[in-house]
């Protein structure tokens, strides 16, 4: 006989399948309306590289190879390799055209809709896990960046993976908790160098915060996790040094990046604290030079201009928060990711006022986990990761990607109060009882880091 239990969990698991589903028909949705784009820019860089290391060519400039008979094979780390490495996976199996590519990535998103449920329901119950799938799955800032194939695609499916880790790890403090969270980072460190900044955000913290424990195991954890996290970055940090003059360890692009972000364009005008190509063009590099050698070029020219403009520094810097964050002319910043990225304006718009509404339900949701005990420093953290990104580089929307996943556990949190709340309310609630609403009791354990 089938415990009622065991009944629950298998209606849960359809109900996630099926939202998963809504998140997977959404996104074919997009690419099949718009079967002709072609690639530009980042999007270029990643199918074309990806198609060449699937032809055992190796990582190199998809740029130089392609842009002359003479097929120069120039190695490049531009980018972090974990999105090449999935693109190439689909491309070993014949998936080598963009379209194809691009159904590659629904398919992606769709898998990030799964985990979010799953990130949901360790923190805080099988229903914020649904409510937090369905918010992943049908929310058009993270879904957009599935069919333009960029490398936020992954951005999603890795920020919930570590942040499952982390609420795993959270409730069992366990040696194979701390290496499955390490793990995790070091993967989405991969995809987004950035994200490495989470071992001490989160990893570090959770481990040392594990009151039930001995300072000494704490310590031991932190450093098995760390050591995790270092070993899954390693082959690829080897592979790096080993093939380039000057240090490189998961990607070059910093270089490139402050060039293209600090110049008289960028510093003020209606592109304050946005990006410039042209700027990028002028920086003064050696063109015949290796790419980590362009890079310090590049970088030590971005370095100098911030050193003659210092005064600036401050007010750039708080144009590149407002856009990334969406308050800083954020109807214009709409109209520069439809020209520049080519994202869909309306989608965009329906984006940028959903992103309001999940922030202002994130703050109910931080305060309904605090009161149930529950660290929410995980969730913010990925807000202080894409905060020190931006800050470092620019401001532009699907930077914050990793941050509205956040947004999306924290707002399912506060649905799922809310809901809860109608339902005491009712008169037949009253009259019955307060029910006790679906949670994973256990996630709120004393014990645990509050």
């Amino acid at each position: 006989m089938r415990r009622p239990a065991d009944a629950h969990r298998g209606r849960w698991w359809l109900w996630l399948g099926l939202v998963s589903a809504i998140g997977l028909g959404i996104r074919l949705g997009t690419v099949i309306g718009r079967p002709d784009r072609r690639p530009g820019g980042d999007a270029y860089y990643f199918h074309a590289a990806a198609n060449l290391l699937a032809e055992g060519h190796g990582f190199i400039d998809p740029w130089a190879y392609n842009s002359d008979n003479l097929h120069r094979q120039i190695q490049t780390a531009s980018w972090p390799p974990m999105f090449v490495l999935v693109l190439a996976a689909a491309a070993l199996v014949g998936a080598k055209s963009f379209f194809a590519q691009r159904i590659w990535c629904c398919i992606i998103g769709a898998g990030a809709v799964a985990l979010c449920g799953l990130a949901g329901r360790e923190m805080a119950g099988r229903r914020v896990g649904l409510i937090a799938a369905f918010v992943v799955a049908v929310y058009p800032n993270i879904w957009m960046s599935d069919e333009l194939a960029l490398s936020e695609t992954l951005s999603p499916l890795l920020v919930a993976l570590v942040l499952f880790a982390a609420y795993r790890f959270w409730r069992r403090p366990r040696v194979a908790g701390a290496l499955g969270l390490g793990a995790a980072i070091g993967v989405a460190a991969l995809a987004r160098d950035e994200l490495a900044l989470l071992l001490p955000l989160i990893l570090i913290p959770l481990a040392l915060l594990a009151r039930s424990l001995s300072w000494r195991r704490r310590l031991a954890l932190a450093g098995v996790g760390s050591l995790a996290a270092l070993l899954v970055m390693a082959p690829w940090v080897g592979y790096n040094l080993s093939r380039f003059p000057k240090p490189v360890f998961i990607s070059s692009g910093l270089g490139v990046t402050l060039a293209s972000a600090n110049c008289d364009t960028t510093w003020s005008g209606p592109y304050e604290g946005y990006w410039s190509l042209t700027c990028a063009l002028a920086a003064p590099i050696d063109k015949h030079a290796d790419q980590s050698v362009q890079a310090a070029q590049a970088q030590a020219y971005a370095l100098h201009y911030i050193r003659a403009h210092v005064g600036r520094l401050l007010p750039v810097t708080l144009a590149r928060v407002g856009r990334a964050f969406g308050f800083f002319h954020p109807l214009e910043q709409v109209e520069l990711d439809y020209y520049v990225e080519t994202r869909p304006y309306h989608w965009a718009l329906v984006g940028l006022g959903t992103y309001y509404i999940l922030l202002a339900l994130s703050i109910g949701g931080t305060v309904v986990l605090r009161r149930r005990r529950v660290p929410v420093f995980a969730l913010w953290a990925i807000g202080i990761d894409v905060l020190v990104s931006v800050v470092l580089s620019f401001g532009q929307t699907r930077y914050r990607t990793p941050f509205e996943v956040s947004l999306a556990l924290l707002s399912a949190v506060a649905l799922d109060w809310l809901w809860g709340a109608l339902r005491r309310s009712t008169p037949q609630a009253l009259s019955e009882g307060d029910p006790t609403p679906d949670r994973a009791t256990p996630a709120f354990s004393a014990s645990g880091p509050g």
